[in-house]
């Protein structure tokens, strides 16, 4: 497998650069999440970060860091254009002020 050493941002792991295993594409991730075991023995902590574009590298190919999410929630996931949305309006069918 191919890895591509990339940068990380805020958070803990602020200034680090990790070794990314990427995929058949290139690209690292969409989420990388790093277990941090509890040193009194609870429930480990999740850190998220989440990939985002930085600046052009060579031949005008992005390359990409994470940055640091704190909310630590899920992805979404893909949107497809048949799904429900997220939050139905409020109000009664009928009215007209919503």
């Amino acid at each position: 497998m191919k890895s591509e050493d990339t940068p990380f941002e805020g958070g803990p792991m602020d200034g680090r650069v990790l070794p990314v295993l990427v995929g058949m594409t290139g690209h690292p991730p969409k989420t990388y999440r790093i277990p941090v075991p509890d040193p009194s023995g609870g429930p480990s902590t999740v850190l998220v970060y989440r990939r985002v574009p930085r600046e052009r590298g060579r031949a005008g190919f992005a390359r990409w860091k994470y940055a640091y999410d704190p909310t630590g929630r899920k992805g979404s996931g893909r949107k497809w254009p048949w799904s429900k949305p997220d939050a139905t309006p409020g109000g009664k069918p009928d009215d007209a002020d919503g």
